[in-house]
């Protein structure tokens, strides 16, 4: 069972990292539960079919230390995302996401992802069969709509029958999916943000818990977007490469909870996690890879990026890499550190 410490999981999900595939993985995830205690995380998309057909169950591994943290999954079939609920809730997690907003072909050719804002009923069924399947709480994230929808109209639908198969929480990509002539990258970039939308659909269900995503490169603007009546922020790319940046003082900021976290300090709290991982036959590189970005913007991190990376790959790379990158940061001036 969950051993999560954080039983608020609404309270965390007034800011989260968003599920990024090849990129939100468990080292990942240790690495930014450090650099805030109360940020909810999010699995990479797991799909139903790999755990409950599959097998692939070292899929929803994870470190006790993660929490709160949510396995997304992906599918369309009700029972078959009703088993993987299952599996998900048995090893921990404290929450089971439903992707309805992933645009890629892989996704789509599986018929899951963003192409099912295009079925809100068989998106329904599923969320009823997960809920009936386990305890924790069943979310869905979901784009505007996709392809020539219009958002203003499909999104309403869409959420009232998501709420009315019981699920309470949705956190909200604010830009349409084009299924087809844009690529995945280009999803996330060219389609048009409607922030206002998103506000307006929290107004017209204020009992829904409803995070907005996309866009979102700051904790000022995610505050913003608090302040003005939603639930809860989700932030992805920004996240993942100034980690410092979005996490080191989201506790503080966002949660009016702890102190900020000083960098440094992650780098040596990770060396522990970095030996077990390696004792068990892992490679450092898997996980420094997610680190490359922690000193982003501050002097020396150039260096930092560049030994890092160099090293990691090497056989029998170790934690001394780490320290080895470390010397390229400039210590903060007392100044620095009180701002």
């Amino acid at each position: 069972m969950s051993e999560a410490k954080f039983k608020d999981i609404r309270n965390s999900a007034r800011l989260s990292v968003a599920p990024m595939m090849d990129w939100t993985d468990r080292h990942c995830r240790y690495f930014h539960r450090l650099l805030s205690v109360e940020t909810l995380l999010y699995t990479e998309m797991v799909t139903a079919p790999a755990l409950v057909r599959g097998g692939a169950l070292h899929l929803l591994d994870h470190d006790p230390g993660e929490h709160p943290v949510a396995l997304q999954l992906g599918g369309s079939d009700p029972e078959e995302l009703a088993q993987a609920a299952a599996l998900g809730a048995e090893a921990g997690y404290d929450e089971i996401n439903l992707n309805c907003g992933c645009p890629s072909d892989r996704v789509q050719s599986g018929t899951f992802g963003a192409v099912l804002m295009k079925d809100p009923a068989r998106v329904a069924d599923c969320v009823a069969a997960m809920r009936s399947a386990v305890e924790v709480e069943v979310t869905v994230k979901c784009r505007i709509g996709v392809d020539e929808q219009e958002p203003h109209e499909v999104l309403p639908e869409f959420l009232n029958q998501i709420r009315a198969a019981g699920c309470q929480r949705v956190t909200i990509h604010a830009r349409k999916a084009w299924l087809q002539g844009l690529s995945p990258k280009e999803n996330r970039d060219i389609p048009p943000l409607d922030y206002d939308l998103v506000h307006r659909m929290k107004a017209a269900f204020p009992d829904l818990h409803i995070s907005i995503n996309g866009g979102i490169t700051s904790l000022d603007q995610a505050r913003a977007h608090l302040e003005a009546g939603l639930d809860g922020a989700m932030i992805g790319r920004s996240a993942y490469h100034q980690p410092a940046d979005i996490l080191a003082d989201a506790d503080r900021q966002i949660f009016g909870a702890g102190q900020a976290v000083d960098p440094v300090e992650t780098v040596h709290k990770m060396v522990p996690y970095i030996d077990r991982h390696i004792a068990g036959g892992g490679r450092l590189h898997q996980i420094a890879r997610h680190m490359l970005g922690l000193f982003a913007g501050r002097p020396g991190a150039r260096g930092w990026r560049r030994t890092l990376s160099e090293g990691a790959v090497r056989d029998h790379a170790g934690p001394e890499v780490l320290l080895q990158a470390l010397a390229c940061i400039e210590p903060l001036s007392q100044v620095d550190r009180a701002v």
